[in-house]
C-alpha cells in the first residue's frame, strides 16, 4: 500500500501545474448565449479530431437544461458531415457561467466560460484544469483585432496560445 501511496504523492507533484485559479465571466444570459456558434479555433481534442467546418448550437428547454449539437465535416469542408447531441446542466451558483456538458452518460465535463463579449459575438470557453479551449464566433471568420484581444485574455488566464488550432470554416 505504501507504493502506491508513493506513486500517488509523485504523480501529484509532477501532475499539478501551478495556476491561479480558473476565472469564468461573472455572468451569462442563456437567453442571449443560445444559438448558433462557429469554432475559430481549439484546442486539439481525440474527440474532435478531423473536423472541419465545426459548430455548436446551444437551444434552452423547458426541462432546465440546454440541448447542444455539435456538427462538423470530417477531414475537409465539404467531407462527411457528423453531428452529435448532448445536454448541458447550469452548475449551482455559478451565474450560468459553468455548466457541466453531457453526451454520454454518465460522463460530464467542464465547460466554463472564461470569456464573453458584451453584445455575445464571441467566447471562450475552457475547464479548470485548462485541457481544453475553444474559441467561438456568432460568424465563420472573425477579425484579427479581436482574435489578438482574445489572445490576450486566455494568456492571462494561464492558458498556452501556441496549442491553438485555428478551425478551417467553409465559406458562405
Amino acid at each position: 500500500m505504501k507504493f502506491y501511496n508513493l506513486i500517488l504523492i509523485i504523480a501529484l507533484m509532477f501532475g499539478c501545474k501551478n495556476y491561479q485559479k480558473m476565472e469564468t465571466v461573472a455572468s451569462v444570459d442563456l437567453q442571449k448565449y443560445a444559438g448558433k456558434w462557429y469554432e475559430i479555433a481549439m484546442y486539439p481534442t481525440v474527440f474532435q479530431k478531423g473536423c472541419t467546418n465545426t459548430s455548436a448550437e446551444y437551444q434552452l428547454t423547458d426541462k432546465g437544461y440546454v440541448k447542444v449539437i455539435n456538427r462538423c465535416n470530417k477531414e475537409t469542408v465539404d467531407g462527411n458531415a457528423k453531428s452529435i447531441e448532448g445536454k448541458a446542466f447550469v452548475v449551482k451558483n455559478s451565474n450560468n457561467a459553468k455548466l457541466r456538458v453531457q453526451f454520454f452518460w454518465p460522463f460530464r465535463g467542464d465547460y466554463w466560460i472564461i470569456g464573453l463579449a458584451d453584445d455575445y459575438s464571441w467566447a471562450v470557453v475552457s475547464s479548470p484544469n485548462r485541457n481544453y479551449l475553444w474559441i467561438l464566433s456568432r460568424t465563420k471568420t472573425m477579425d484579427e483585432v479581436t482574435y489578438k484581444k482574445i489572445i490576450q485574455l486566455i494568456i492571462a488566464k494561464g492558458l498556452d496560445p501556441e496549442r491553438l488550432q485555428k478551425t478551417e470554416q467553409k465559406p458562405d
